[in-house]
């Protein structure tokens, strides 16, 4: 089937990564439906289709995927650690409903290809309690022991997806996102990332002069960051391959959270005080195996984290420069 003739399903279409596959997959000529609760906040979809449908519910899942020939399975009620940690059953009683829903859907609806969005959060937090951990393979997932409910969820959807494949035939692909962060996403109100939070930060220290920069914890915690690019190209070879395994999706170059915020306060031009305050914090380590992405996709990112933020960072700014323009005007 050619590209052009295939319908694709893009789900959590509304949110960061979602965002950016919709347009990725419509410049590989794809013709593409984004569903979600809500349109992209930053700028208008590039989706032929877009349908505002609440997928906990089993009736939209299968009007959503009615149809297509390929889903790409983003939808997520998530955030940051400090959203992550402080939400459990909000967030498995959502995502166990979407997800279960949207497979079943995809399943009646003889779509061909399903890919889920797993998360690092799978992995167990015994083998992350140390910064200076060792990167995680993918069969580091067993014995089970994800620190919150966001992993648990994940973990078990994972297992169903294999069962479908395994049962059914289906045709499932299961990926790990490591961390991923760039323009275009969710940078204030609680559900940002590290990256995001930082840049704003460090751009209202710019904007007002107050270089004093809040961090939770001590700042040494670790993890891998995945450009966008990077990663909307990872899905796309991943749903072409025939590899129905989890596989980890993200960056395996470990960085603290101190050395995260020199780097963006380098590219805003400012020195920033760093105030280590009690805060969420998720593992103390995480970074990314990248053996097996090597080995099945041939391929692995290689945006560098500097040049990510490079391109993250003035988009942040802009968005605090207006929140503060306004604040003044007010």
């Amino acid at each position: 089937m050619t590209k052009s003739a295939t319908k694709v399903l893009v789900t959590g279409a509304g949110g960061f990564i979602g965002h950016h596959l919709v347009s990725f997959l419509r410049r590989e000529g794809y013709w593409v439906r984004g569903v979600d609760l809500k349109h992209p906040e930053f700028q208008p979809t590039d989706a032929h289709d877009f349908q505002l449908l609440d997928l906990r519910r089993w009736e939209n899942c299968l009007r959503a995927s009615e149809g297509m020939d390929e889903v790409y399975a983003l939808a997520a009620d998530m955030g940051g650690m400090g959203f992550i940690s402080s939400n459990h059953a909000q967030i498995l009683h959502n995502n166990a409903l979407i997800n279960i829903h949207s497979l079943e859907a995809a399943h009646v609806n003889r779509v061909q290809r399903y890919l889920f969005t797993s998360s690092a959060c799978i992995y167990p937090e015994y083998l992350q309690t140390e910064t200076d951990c060792q990167p995680l393979k993918e069969e580091d997932a067993y014995p089970a022991a994800p620190q919150d409910a966001y992993g648990w969820e994940k973990l078990v959807i994972e297992r169903l997806c294999t069962h479908y494949c395994e049962d059914y035939g289906f045709q499932t692909r299961i990926v790990r996102f490591h961390n991923i962060f760039g323009p275009l996403g969710t940078w204030e109100g609680g559900r940002e990332k590290a990256p995001a939070a930082l840049c704003r930060k460090i751009a209202h220290a710019r904007l007002t002069g107050n270089h004093d920069i809040e961090i939770w914890g001590d700042g040494e915690q670790t993890r891998s960051f995945c450009y966008i690019d990077d990663c909307v190209l990872g899905l796309y070879k991943l749903m072409r391959s025939d590899f129905c395994e989890p596989l980890n999706l993200g960056q395996d170059r470990m960085v603290t959270i101190n050395q995260l915020a020199d780097m963006i306060a380098a590219i805003a031009g400012i020195t920033i005080r760093k105030l280590h305050v009690p805060g969420p914090q998720g593992v103390r380590g995480r970074n990314s195996d990248n053996s097996r992405l090597r080995q099945v996709l041939g391929w692995e990112p290689g945006i560098s984290l500097e040049e990510g933020l490079g391109r993250t960072y003035p988009w942040i700014e802009q968005q605090v420069r207006k929140s503060v323009s306004v604040a003044v005007a007010t």
